[in-house]
This record gives C-alpha cells, structure tokens and sequence, in this order.
C-alpha cells in the first residue's frame, strides 16, 4: 500500500517557526500496531551543538544525554526540566583536543550506574556510585582507541561497543593508532576482544531482545547499512547479513544510520536519513519519523513507550504504542 504521511505540530516550544516538527510516514500496515495516527512529535528543549546518546535512567525517571562538542551529559525530567548533569563528559585535558571531545553513548548497567564512550578521552568508563570515574577499557593490544562511540550492554554484563575516528582531533596526524574502524566486546572481567573490524564506519549499535542478534548501523554514504550478526553462545559473533540498505533514504534526506534501539517485539528504531526508520527483524521498512532535523540517536523512557530522539541542536520526543526493550 502507498505510504500515508501524518503532518505533526508542535505542543508547547520555544521555536521560533510555526512550521510542523515532522511527520510520520507509515509504509505498512503494522505500524499502526507501534505508533498511533494521532501521536505527536513533542519539541522538549534546544540550543545543543549536536546532540547524541540519550539512556533513561530508571531510578531517577529522567533522561540523560551528550551533548558532544560541548563535553556536557544534559539531564532532561518532567519534575527538572533540563540540567547540566556531567562536565566535563569526555575530555579531561587542559587544552582543546577536537570538534566532537566530550562523551557520545550513554547506557546504564544492571547496578543503575552510568556507562560512557568517551570521544576525547578515547575510552569507556563506568561512573560509580560515590568514586567518580573508573576506566573500563582505553586500548586494544596496547594502542588508544580512536574515539569510542555508541554501546550495548549484554545480559552477561559484556559491553559491545563501536570505535569510529569521529573524536579524533584533525590537527595531529599520528593521533590514530589503531589501523581499523572496529566494533569491541568489553568482557567483565575487562577483556577486551576486538568482533569485527571490516566496517568503514560503525557507529550505533544494539542488541536484540534476546541478545541473540547484534545490531551495528553503519554510517557510511557508499554504504549507509544496518547489518545484522548472530551472537554465539561464547559472544562471539556470527556471519553478518544486511539487514537493511538505507541507500533509498540517504538519497533523500540528510543523514546516515546511526543511533539504535529495539523494541520488545524486536523492531529496530533506528536514527537515519530524514529522521528514525522502524525496521522489522526481517528488514522491513515499516515506518519513518521525519523529524526535519538531522537525528543522531533515540532511546526509549518513562514507561518504555516514549521516544527520545537527540535530533541535531534539539531533543524531541514522541509517545508511541510500542514499548522499549529493557522496561
């Protein structure tokens, strides 16, 4: 059937246009199952540089997020408003070091503590309780990480997560170490092991409602793919297959794959061209959310049936019938 466009207003925002945030676009039937005709895009707050990495945090019912170049973690809650949370969130240097230094993806572990790749820092880091920060992992084989950049948390507490150059500084030539743009599994016991290292550009990354799939889109305009991999029992991972091409979209809206998140019935919402496609397990195309900004990440919070999306200077959301794995 041809896709049926829904024109979305905005409720209460400080926007200075009185033009639609976006539209949904509906190109199958099921997504009636996931998004209602009447849902809404909500504009919440704005002024970021780029937004990215929202994570819900449960036991405070709020959403935290990067904001990369600034080197700030936002906190955004109904009760709050928006908050300075973290500063500095990636970057601990006393100089400048690149355009995107601060944090990027955030998670929270089974324990509630927060989880960040670290762009300027080149690591991943755990923020405890009442210590600060602990290093989790900065090098693979004794060379830095490029910049870490978006995660997943495993049921076993082994962390997989994506290492493109998108941090590394543009003045110093040398600063990349590794020959590689790889995907990494951070056992707990802090082993590191590198899972695929064949990608140009791998940025979000999920994983199945089972665990049983891994996720990584890869933001790369020859080849702007979500690709699936079987996850074995020992976490290695299996042969990888397309899961979706978005080379249709990248030809007409602004944007590459990038941030993911799946719902409990396994549908992928992925950030990409014009906004965040939903995407079957199969690799179906059910719908796309044009937010008209350049829409970096999402994740899923309050009861698990809102979206956040970090969508280029602002943060967005919209209610929707689908619940968020993990709620």
């Amino acid at each position: 059937m041809p896709p049926r466009v829904f024109f979305l207003f905005p409720l209460a925002t400080s926007l200075s246009t009185a033009e639609p945030i976006g539209s949904i676009v509906r190109h199958d039937p099921a997504l009636e199952q996931l998004i209602a005709p009447d849902a809404k895009i909500e504009y919440l707050a704005g002024g970021f540089t780029w937004s990215e990495g929202p994570a819900w945090e449960k036991a405070e019912n709020r959403l935290l997020f990067s904001d990369v170049p600034n080197n700030t973690v936002h906190s955004w809650s109904e009760k709050d408003g928006l908050q300075v949370y973290l500063q500095p969130s990636g970057y601990t240097g006393p100089k400048r070091y690149s355009k995107e230094s601060g944090s990027n993806g955030l998670a929270f572990d089974a324990q509630g503590r927060l989880i960040s790749c670290e762009h300027g820092d080149r690591r991943v880091s755990i923020l405890t309780k009442n210590g600060g920060k602990r290093t989790l992992a900065d090098n693979y084989q004794g060379k830095r990480f490029n910049s870490p950049n978006d995660l997943t948390i495993h049921s076993s507490g082994a962390i997989f997560f994506t290492d493109p150059p998108y941090g590394l500084p543009k003045n110093i030539p040398d600063a990349q170490e590794l020959e590689h743009y790889g995907v990494y599994r951070i056992d707990p016991d802090k082993t590191v092991t590198l899972v695929i290292d064949n990608l140009e550009r791998p940025n979000g990354i999920t994983l199945s409602p089972d665990n049983k799939t891994l996720y990584v889109a890869q933001s790369h305009r020859p080849a702007p793919h979500i690709i699936a991999y079987p996850v074995n029992d020992d976490l290695s991972l299996g042969e990888a297959k397309i899961l979706f091409d978005a080379t249709e979209q990248a030809n007409q809206y602004p944007g590459m794959p990038d941030g993911l998140k799946v719902d409990t019935q396994g549908n992928i919402w992925t950030t990409g061209p014009g906004g965040v496609l939903i995407i079957s397990p199969e690799g179906k195309l059910l719908g796309h959310i044009l937010t008209n900004r350049r829409t970096a990440n999402c994740a899923f919070g309050d009861d698990g049936s809102t979206l956040y999306m970090t969508a280029d200077d602002d943060l967005l959301r919209l209610k929707v019938l689908a619940k968020g794995h993990g709620f």
